[in-house]
């Protein structure tokens, strides 16, 4: 019988388990990293232990660490959540051995189904369609090229160990194969210590759609409904909904007889999850089976009314499931959006940095669910997933549903660090979106097509016109906070302010007048606006401060959220978020600008170094890799040159715009 629970993982996941354990009377130990020291989910649990380096490999990837820290704390159950050991079998043998119950499916079921290539060869002698591909042993660069080449382009690369996107590459020509093959190896082993891989051909135009599972120890198995998951960007999802707006009750029906006849063959216990690619036709092909809890498993949570954790505790505990196949209704329709930090207008890329604001409470309202693993003060470091909450609503139908998570990532900013809650606010509401035609790829492709879904938001007019009058009045509006006293006079009949936003300049004619009142004129436009600013919540927060702002702008009272940093103000409309400065006298120095200065686009580990003090270099050619948040990114020559020094080894963390390599330039 379970008594206490040890949950190996961090984050968001960490904290879902413990409040379920929790509520079901278990007590529960967190384990973290000297990076998490200070994350929610080592205060939500009732113990806490130290399980090494912040790095994944010296702790969340420790086996026998977390064992030990189980022995330790008297912990005789293991969640292991998801990523990390959660589909690592030699782990759950670990356990059984030592008395631990995992809880999760049998070791034997994850050797054959967390091995995509075993369980793919397990498919198709069951007679399921499966995607072209190359599963053998043979893991030389030489036989996957020439695999490669016999099965044709687009393909993918895969880790058979792999999951969430992590050792997969997408390989559209043979130009860009050999170099897949050496990243996909390496961040498979990095992630889950087994950098074998497999070949899959690509299905043109397909879609993600994906069978929850769950069985027992007693021989009975259900599906609970499917998820869409066809929105992805780098094969990594980003929405997931319930149910799919392309399944038919039909359609769900084969698809869940599918994948209950795999679970059950395969002797499965616990929650699985089997993927499914369907092509334009709606014929669908296995993919490949998840051996745990699924990022996105709220959306089914939400449409069904059960709770899966719960569900794996109880038949952890020998329990048998609670319901029979003919018992499972859904109702509804749920979405869930993950909320990455990231950069969606500049290719993706992960962003680092303190977290200045973040308080999703303001947004749960009925049918909303916001799972998260940050708090604000803390820190999102390169060593984890980007993903830092999910925001998940339900809603009668699918309309209803967008409509409700719209509102959810207005109402629920992050402060601090560049984010991609505007790009998923865009993406909703987009009308291929809204038409229930997404692929797997279109992200993709929208980003090479340089579609204005992937352009960054335009400067908006009204949030300038509040950041100026907050800037003007400052003195007065934050008048508790000495950091923000202004050296100007409400009284001065007007000036020239000049406020930076994205490296770029905006000057503004304001003149304060009374009661919040403030004249303002943007240059190179001909009329004046007034904009009166009613009230400004002035709540504290870790090195921030602020909340809604209520102002009236042409005979119309708004609010928007306003938040203080330093001297820094955030602005948050429509889900974006306009960071402005007062623009310095004082030019600032810029080495990303410099040629002759490489400088790491992100803070990160260095993955590759390609070149030397003394080697000629060309523009464009790569140099050094920085690997961060599941992404390699290269630094390339920007001019021709010679390397004079190179200033990061592989292994060596680095901060974001450290300088990595000195080039003298050709002249």
């Amino acid at each position: 019988m379970l008594k206490k629970i040890l949950i190996a993982n961090r984050g968001e996941i960490a904290c879902r388990v413990i409040r379920t354990a929790r509520t079901l009377g278990y007590r529960t130990v967190a384990v973290y990293s000297t990076a998490d020291a200070q994350a929610p989910h080592v205060s939500l649990a009732d113990e806490a232990v130290c399980i090494g380096g912040a790095p994944a490999s010296e702790s969340y990837l420790r086996g026998d660490v977390l064992l030990e820290a189980a022995k330790k704390t008297g912990a005789n159950g293991i969640h292991p959540g998801y990523g990390f050991l959660s589909e690592n079998a030699g782990f759950a043998q670990a356990c059984a051995d030592a008395g631990v119950i995992f809880i999760g499916p049998p070791p034997d079921a994850i050797k054959v189904m967390g091995d995509k290539a075993g369980a793919k060869r397990r498919m198709l002698e069951a007679k399921v369609p499966c995607a072209p591909g190359y599963l053998g042993e043979d893991q030389s660069d030489d036989r996957l090229i020439a695999e490669a080449e016999r099965m044709g382009y687009p393909l993918l690369v895969k880790a058979v160990s792999g999951g969430g996107g992590r050792g997969m590459r997408l390989v559209h020509q043979h130009s860009e194969l050999a170099q897949a093959i050496v990243s996909a190896r390496r961040e498979a082993q990095s992630a889950f210590g087994d950098g074998t891989l497999m070949l899959e051909r690509l299905i043109l135009n397909g879609r993600h759609i994906e069978i929850q599972v769950f069985a027992d120890a007693h021989g009975n198995a259900v599906y609970v409904g499917e998820r869409d998951c066809t929105a992805q960007r780098r094969r990594q999802k980003v929405i997931e909904e319930a149910p799919s707006p392309v399944v038919s009750p039909e359609m769900r029906a084969s698809m869940g007889r599918d994948a209950v006849a795999a679970a059950l063959a395969v002797g499965y216990r616990g929650a699985g999850t089997i993927e499914f690619i369907v092509d334009d036709k709606l014929n669908y092909y296995f993919l490949e089976m998840n051996t745990r809890l699924q990022v996105e498993h709220p959306v089914t949570e939400m449409i069904s009314g059960f709770d899966l954790v719960e569900w794996q505790l109880r038949v952890a505990s020998g329990q048998p499931l609670p319901v029979k196949q003919d018992d499972i209704t859904l109702t509804g329709h749920a979405i869930e959006a993950r909320l990455y930090a990231e950069d969606p207008y500049a290719g993706f890329v992960p962003q680092t940095g303190p977290i200045q604001w973040w308080r999703p409470e303001r947004a749960k309202f009925g049918g909303v669910r916001i799972d998260d693993g940050i708090r604000e003060g803390g820190e999102v470091t390169p060593f984890y997933d980007a993903m830092v909450a999910k925001l998940i609503v339900h809603g009668r139908d699918r309309d209803d549903a967008i409509r409700r998570l719209i509102a959810t990532l207005d109402d629920a900013p992050l402060i601090g660090l560049r984010n991609n809650a505007r790009f998923l606010r865009d993406l909703i509401d987009h009308p291929t979106f809204r038409a229930g035609e997404m692929t797997t790829t279109l992200i993709d492709k929208w980003a090479e097509d340089g579609e204005p879904i992937l352009q960054r938001p335009g400067m908006s007019r009204e949030a300038l016109l509040v950041a100026a009058s907050l800037f003007a009045l400052r003195d007065h509006v934050n008048a508790h906070d000495a950091s923000h006293v202004h050296l100007r006079s409400a009284s001065v009949t007007g000036y020239e302010l000049k406020l930076s936003h994205d490296d770029t300049e905006h000057a503004v004619r304001v003149t304060p007048g009374r009661d919040g009142l403030v004249t303002l004129r943007v240059r190179g436009e001909t009329e004046d606006a007034e904009l009166r600013v009613l009230s400004h919540e002035a709540t504290p927060g870790a090195g921030s401060t602020g909340g809604e702002l209520r102002y009236e702008l042409g005979g119309v009272r708004r609010r928007v959220l306003a938040v203080w940093a330093g001297a820094t103000l955030n602005v948050v409309v429509d889900a974006a978020v306009f960071v402005f400065n007062e623009v310095s006298p004082w030019p600032a120095q810029n080495d990303a600008n410099d040629p002759s200065r490489a400088v790491a686009p992100v803070a990160g580990v260095v993955a590759q170094v390609l070149v030397k003090p003394g080697d000629k270099v060309e523009a464009g050619q790569q140099m050094v890799s920085v690997e961060a948040m599941k992404m390699e990114m290269w630094l390339c020559a920007q001019a021709p040159g010679v390397v004079k020094a190179v200033h990061g080894a592989v292994g060596e963390q680095v901060q974001a715009q450290a300088l990595i390599v000195e080039i003298e330039l050709s002249e």
